[in-house]
């Protein structure tokens, strides 16, 4: 049974003990934080010091938190809930917590001391964890009571917590079972973390491989080779890995933190064949002479110079320069292949100096992953999953020697005289010659101890599509999405077009996927398992068409998308949305069309058209007009709704959280979030089996839409002239947000009345048509397809 959780304790507020107080407010813990109280607000008998200036430090710690950027908390009024102190007056705390989280600076001796003070006043039972990126657990515990020693182990998070999915669990040889069963369900079900059990060895998993993967790309500047911007454009994306890169990671992530790291294995691994490469470089050195430490000094690899322009270090030179665009043929002509493993092998295979750094920076750690095992880890999947959830790869070492054959890569790295692991000579002696099996109904590991493939067990809470999806499952498909059967009488409809846009494609298999359901199928999840769940409708069509003036060809498409919303709406059959990551324009249109949404927790949702020259067209005006509605109870709280919602929209406000998306208006109450994304397609096809189970009945019509009229239209445009006035806004914002409310107020309606859905979604069609001939939305949609931010014009 699972000790039971809701009270928890984080000792440090800074970077990361902050953090980790937010995300588990976030999950709706009780928190407190801790830090210690400043050296001169010492208590005496003489002196009252105001708790208020003891607890500054933890204030300051929370305060930055507010300030940061990506935001920290589902909602920043959550910081509220945070309850602070410091060591010396509120030590007490923890003897009314469920877990104690120490998670103070990376000094051994200081985690001791605190641990001493808590071991001496915990309640028995209490389960106390350390964020330690790799002090040993063991030591750090060696001559603290048995009770502690039983509920002692490792949580480590990953930087920022509330976004990266990893948890490494580190229990000791004396953890109970039962507080590794525990913290493995609090993480996943209550945090939205995917879970890595690690040994407790230098840096434990994922920081072991990526402090080696970072290190490696820090020697080469030493060779003058390459330069530091040259690097983070070969080794990001391009690759597979994260937009960061490598120095910009460095520079996030702290190059003092990352010394730290690196000394840890220094230190402490002393078998570590590639263990001199952990050595700071000078340069390195000089940085943390200057404390040039990243983004939390001001400066560190990158700096921004007085008008915002991003600067590279000069290593040699210790100065900064203007950063340029890498101009390699191969990286050119491998950007085209959408395919990571084929781009990749493309790569290795280039004989440029692009490709030598890739080769090189590929193979290296996949041969020190290879030398980990049995070191870090028993298997290649936890070290896989802790490369890919703590540092957002797409594919972990072992899937990279799968990809590019490791019989192949084996041959040159003999050709270059690079000495084999065991385990991969173990695996080419194989008759698959792959560290994996992956079939249709399931996927297989390689298992060293018992020189055997082993099924790679998924927590039964989890679905993906690409478990489910195979030849005999998909019912239709085209280039755009899919239709496939998930079982138990549930059809997900899976978007898979590029950013998931909904295109005359996407509306067709949503057609044909609305008939299917009513002929042959209980219910529909509309979901998938992409980065985004959708950036809204077909801009280059929009753009083309509007360019064009094929005004008939762009008229029938919005009259085929809110013919289709429609559908979606009013089937008699459920159907459940599963919005994630951006859920914007058509694809928050969809999403307020569904019978009920299961929203995940990292959803950005927003109806942002007028960032790009346009109004909601399919059927997302019509529907904030319903949902204001919904929470009024007359006419002047109808008023203030729309005021509100009209704000909304002509801001293209988008929430930084699901929690937030139902305060925009965006989620119902009935509505419901799923704080694990890779639980969320399950819990969607819950939904729709519990919807039928409760005997769902189909969303009744609206025939009578009360609408204010031009005089709720002119106190609408006299808040616009205010803004205007004042520069806030361009003329040409003014003119889309009249476009916007005359459609909200109901058009040419002098006053109040009543209205029909098809009223709405025709003067809805009408200013979005009329809009697309404007030069200055057509500027606005190429410039958000080209740079991928709106223009104000």
């Amino acid at each position: 049974m699972n000790i039971q959780i809701e009270r928890v304790v984080v000792f440090g507020a800074g970077v990361m003990g902050s953090q980790i107080a937010a995300h588990l407010i976030n999950a709706g813990f009780q928190v407190k934080l801790i830090d210690v109280a400043p050296l001169d607000c010492k208590i005496s008998n003489e002196n009252y010091i105001p708790s208020k200036v003891r607890n500054q430090i933890a204030q300051n710690g929370l305060n930055l938190l507010i300030k940061g950027n990506p935001p920290s908390f589902y909602l920043n009024e959550n910081a509220a809930h945070i309850e602070i102190g410091n060591t010396e007056d509120n030590l007490g705390w923890v003897k009314n917590a469920d877990w104690i989280i120490e998670a103070i600076s990376e000094n051994f001796e200081a985690k001791l001391d605190l641990l001493k003070k808590i071991a001496a006043i915990r309640r028995v039972g209490t389960i106390i964890s350390s964020n330690t990126s790799g002090i040993c657990l063991q030591r750090l515990a060696n001559n603290l009571d048995k009770d502690f020693q039983k509920y002692w182990l490792g949580t480590h998070f990953f930087n920022p917590p509330r976004y990266l999915k990893l948890l490494e669990i580190i229990p000791t040889p004396k953890t109970l079972d039962q507080v590794v069963e525990t913290l493995n369900f609090v993480g996943e079900k209550r945090l939205g973390k995917r879970i890595v059990i690690a040994k407790d060895t230098p840096n434990f998993i994922a920081n072991r491989i990526g402090a080696f993967a970072l290190q490696q790309m820090v020697r080469i500047i030493e060779t003058g080779e390459y330069q530091i911007d040259e690097i983070d454009q070969l080794t990001g994306l391009l690759i597979g890995r994260s937009k960061s890169a490598t120095f910009r990671t460095l520079d996030l992530v702290g190059l003092d933190t990352f010394v730290q790291v690196n000394k840890n294995i220094l230190e402490n691994a002393p078998k570590d064949e590639q263990r001199n490469i952990f050595e700071s470089p000078e340069f390195v050195k000089r940085l943390l002479e200057l404390k040039w430490f990243g983004r939390k000094s001001g400066q560190g690899l990158y700096r921004k110079d007085v008008v915002g322009q991003i600067l590279k270090l000069n290593p040699k030179e210790m100065t900064y320069l203007p950063c340029t665009n890498i101009n390699y043929k191969s990286v050119k002509l491998a950007k085209k292949i959408p395919s990571l493993k084929d781009r990749l092998r493309f790569l290795v295979e280039s004989k440029d100096s692009a490709g030598n750094l890739i080769w090189n920076a590929l193979s290296g750690v996949m041969l020190y992953a290879a030398n980990r095992i049995p070191e870090i880890s028993d298997d290649i999947v936890s070290i896989d999953n802790a490369i890919k959830w703590g540092f957002n790869w797409e594919l972990g070492p072992f899937e990279l020697w799968d990809s590019l054959a490791p019989e192949v890569i084996v041959k040159r790295l003999e050709s270059e005289r690079k000495v084999i692991p065991k385990i991969v000579e173990t695996i080419i002696q194989t008759p698959n010659k792959s560290f994996y099996l992956n079939k249709l109904s399931s996927s297989k590991y390689f298992d060293f101890n018992s020189e055997k493939y082993k099924l790679i067990l998924v927590p039964k809470e989890f679905l993906t599509l690409s478990s489910v999806k195979k030849p005999s499952t998909i019912i239709h498909q085209n280039q755009s999405a899919s239709l496939i059967d998930i079982g138990q009488g549930v059809i997900a409809l899976e978007f898979h077009s590029k950013m998931n846009t909904i295109s005359r494609e996407t509306l067709d298999i949503i057609n044909k996927s609305l008939m299917t359901l009513q002929s042959n199928f209980l219910g529909m999840v509309i979901a998938n398992q992409g980065t985004h769940f959708s950036a809204g409708a077909d801009l280059t069509y929009i753009l083309m068409e509007g360019k064009r003036k094929n005004w008939r060809n762009l008229e029938e498409m919005i009259q085929l998308f809110q013919k289709t919303n429609m559908m979606i709406k009013y089937s008699p059959k459920p159907i459940v949305v599963a919005p994630f990551g951006l859920t914007l324009g058509g694809g928050c249109e969809i999403s307020l069309h569904a019978s009920r949404i299961q929203a995940a927790a990292e959803s950005y949702m927003g109806l942002v058209e007028l960032g790009v020259g346009l109004i909601p067209a399919a059927g997302g005006t019509k529907e904030t007009i319903l949902r204001c509605l919904e929470k009024s109870v007359d006419q002047i709280d109808l008023l203030k709704q729309i005021r509100s919602m009209f704000k909304i929209i002509a801001k293209a406000r988008v929430s930084q959280s699901a929690l937030e998306a139902r305060i925009l208006g965006f989620l119902r109450s009935t509505d419901q979030i799923s704080m694990n994304g890779d639980a969320q397609l399950a819990d969607a096809k819950r939904m729709v089996l519990s919807m039928i189970q409760e005997g769902y009945v189909r969303t009744q019509s609206h025939p009578n839409i009360s609408i204010l009229g031009r005089s709720a239209l002119s106190i609408l445009k006299v808040e616009m002239h205010q803004m205007l006035r004042g520069n806030f806004i361009s003329e040409y914002d003014f003119h889309l947000g009249s476009k916007l409310g005359y459609v909200l107020c109901g058009g040419n309606c002098q006053s109040e009345q009543t209205v029909s859905e098809q009223f709405l979604l025709d003067l809805e069609r009408e200013c979005f048509l009329s809009l697309c001939g404007e030069e200055k939305t057509q500027q606005r949609i190429k410039f958000m397809l080209e740079k991928g931010k709106p223009l104000k014009n």
